[in-house]
Parts: C-alpha cells; structure tokens; sequence
C-alpha cells in the first residue's frame, strides 16, 4: 500500500464518521418530531429509543461474525448506505409499524457501521504507525455539530420529516458511496512505528496473527471504561438541559446551551487529542482527560448557577473526548492479530453505556437530588484511572499466557 493510498483510505475513513455523525444527530435531536408524527406516546417512546442501541449491540455482535469472511471495508460500505436510508424511512413513514421497522434496521445497520468503522481506523492507525484514532471521532463530532444544526433549521422553518432529511440523504449517500472506493484496510503495510519500530506487517484484523486469540479477561477494563464514558456522555447528552433548567434556574434558552457547548469542546479536543497522544502517550492523555471529565461532573453537582454549571460541561467535553477514541486504538494494541473481534466486543459497551447512563441518573435524581446524581458518573469516570495502564503499548502478559508480539506505540 502507497503513502498516497493511505491518505486516501484515511480522509475516505474521515468522510464516513462524518457523514454517521450527520445522520446520528439528525435522528436523535428530531425525536419529539417523531414522536409526534407517529402518535407515539410517552410509555411507549422509551420502548423504540431503548430498542435502536439493543440492536446496535446485536449489529455489532454479528459484525464479528462477518467480518471473519469478508472485509470490515464491505461491511462498511453497505451499512452505511443502509443506515441513510433507514433515516429517510423514519421520515416517510405514516404508521406505527412503520417506524418500528425503520428504526430497527437503523439499530442494526448503525452496529454494524460503528463496529466497522472503528477497525478500519484502528488497522489504519497500526499502518501509520502514528495516533490518528482521535481524528476519526472528531470528524464525527464534526458531523453531529452539522446534523444537530440542521435539525435545528428544519424544526424552526417547521419542516417535515421528510422534507428536513431527504436533501440530506440525497447529498450525503452517493457521497459516501463514492468515498468508499478508497477505503482501506491497513493490514501488510510495513512501516515505522512511534519509536522507530516497524508496524503493519501481518497485523491488523482477522486471524493472521498466531498469538491472536481474543481474551474477554484482558478485553474487560477496556470494555469498563468504554460503559463509563458512555455513561458520562448520554448524562450530558440527555440531563444537561433539565438540569440548568430545573436545578440551576436557568431560563429554557440557555438550558440548551450546555449540550451545544459539549459538542464543541468535543470537536476541539479530538482535533487536538492525536497530537496529545503522540506527545504524552496515551496513558497520560487518557488519565488527564479523566481528571478533567470527574472535575466537570464535581464542578457540575457544587455549581450556585448556570453560568457555573456550563463551566463544568465543558471540562466534561474537553475530558471525554479522548477515551473512546483512544479505548478503541488500545484494543487494537492489545489484540494486534484479532483486532477486529476486539473492537466488535468493545462496540457493545458503547451502547451499554448508553442504555445505563440515562435512567441511571433520572432513578438516583428523582429518588435522592440531581446534584447527588452527578457524582456517580464523576465515580465512575475516576474509575479509569484503575484501568489506565490499558491503554499502555505493551501489556505485561498476552491471552492464554503467551507473551504479546512486539508493535509500536501507535497511540
């Protein structure tokens, strides 16, 4: 594989986190829309927004599976466009069934994307030789500023559904299309790792790799720390509002300011974080960014006002940021000869996070306080420290007792 090749496969890799942020942001901020284009009421809409990340799980899981017979990069080609178009399903339809279906398949083709996009980056990143992880993400913090924005436009002019996602999907599904002609794999490409160690050649994903097998034991602090931070990004994503609002007293208008500030300093730290990496290492960038997150959850749960309170999300953007990127690159690391198995199991705990971080904080919030509710996922967060040596380069011990083949510090 060409430098040329690999700039490619790269901003072809970029252009499908981008576009996912996109269509992510567009389904998730549009949901009173939806609910009420269906008549869905508010009993069952828990059901339908709880079933998407349940079948994301079991996308992610089957991914796994087939990526043991074809490429993570056709698995990816045809998710993608899967999930634009179960997007514009959710739009068109009329009846009740009808956005059963459509978010379903969203679901399932949204693990499968994830689950596959995450390999190719990590094998991408072992080619480099060079943290890049964090860039992938910040393109899909990119792409959810852009959804978010036009969802906003779409609900201002009072468009419908429909109206407000097919110029989007129009646009977006021949674009990724063509982009995935250039995707590459990453896997046999010889050359020089962070410290001068040559990497790529015979690792990346599959079962080239002799000491390959995947350990759910050593796989485990990562799968942890993946639900952790997952927690603290759906406490911000769904409670930050509520609570400026009905904690801090706030007005409604600036109640939506934090979640809109969050996506920004999450864009900002990930445009920067690979740089973090290869200058700190990312043991050191992970464990400050955990610091930073557990002080934006104390400064959050302690504030006097909102202004305060806006202060401690963002610490949370700017901490959060950079661990799933960079637990993502460390399973790679770990599981050098499987490494896609590793992130299909590790994409589970992504939605894991999810499921549990909302109703976690709404049960301890309506049964004890919402500033008490914070510090749980501040716990929680401070609980990577425990696990941070994971993200280290070289794992004192490999699966089953084998020693682990040598690579570079990539991330």
């Amino acid at each position: 594989m060409t430098d040329a090749g690999l700039r490619h496969g790269r901003a072809s890799l970029g252009l499908s986190f981008g576009v996912q942020g996109v269509a992510f942001a567009l389904l998730v901020t549009r949901i009173p829309a939806i609910q009420d284009q269906y008549g869905i009421s508010d009993g069952l809409l828990p059901v339908f927004l709880a079933a998407v990340p349940i079948l994301a799980g079991a996308g992610s899981v089957a991914t796994e599976k087939v990526v043991a017979r074809v490429r993570p990069s056709v698995v990816l080609r045809w998710a993608q466009p899967l999930v634009l178009l179960a997007l514009l399903g959710v739009g068109a339809g009329r009846e009740l069934w009808h956005v059963a279906v459509a978010l379903g398949v969203f679901g399932l083709a949204v693990g499968a994307l994830d689950a596959s996009m995450n390999m190719l980056g990590v094998s991408l990143q072992r080619a480099y030789g060079r943290s890049i992880m964090t860039g992938f993400h910040a393109a899909f913090s990119l792409g959810g500023i852009a959804g978010a924005s036009l969802a906003w436009a779409g609900a201002r002019w009072e468009l419908s559904l429909l109206a407000s996602y097919l110029p989007v999907v129009a646009v977006l599904l021949p674009a990724a299309l063509v982009g995935s002609r250039w995707y590459t794999e990453g896997k046999g490409v010889a050359g020089k790792g962070a410290e001068g160690t040559e990497v790529g050649a015979g690792a990346g994903g599959g079962s080239e790799s002799a000491g390959g097998a995947l350990s759910f034991k050593l796989l485990l602090p990562l799968c942890l720390i993946m639900t952790f931070a997952y927690i603290g990004d759906s406490t911000v994503s769904n409670w930050s509002a509520k609570y400026l609002q009905d904690v801090l007293g706030s007005s409604e208008q600036l109640a939506t300011v934090p979640y809109n500030v969050y996506m920004v300093t999450t864009l900002l730290g990930r445009a920067v974080g690979d740089l973090g990496v290869r200058r700190f290492g990312a043991v050191t960038v992970v464990r400050g960014g955990s610091l930073l997150a557990a002080g934006g959850f104390a400064v959050v749960a302690v504030a006097p006002g909102a202004w305060v309170g806006m202060l401690g999300f963002t610490m949370l953007g700017f901490g959060l940021c950079v661990i799933v990127p960079q637990t993502f690159a460390a399973a790679g690391r770990m599981f050098p000869g499987n490494s896609d198995a590793a992130v299909a199991r590790l994409n589970i705990f992504n939605y894991v996070g999810f499921l549990v971080g909302s109703p976690l904080v709404g049960a301890l919030g309506d049964a004890w306080s919402y500033r008490g509710a914070m510090l749980v996922p501040m716990v929680l967060v401070l609980a990577t420290l425990v696990y941070a040596r994971a993200f280290g380069p070289e794992p004192a011990r490999y699966g089953g007792g084998h020693e682990r083949p040598r690579t570079a510090d990539v991330g």
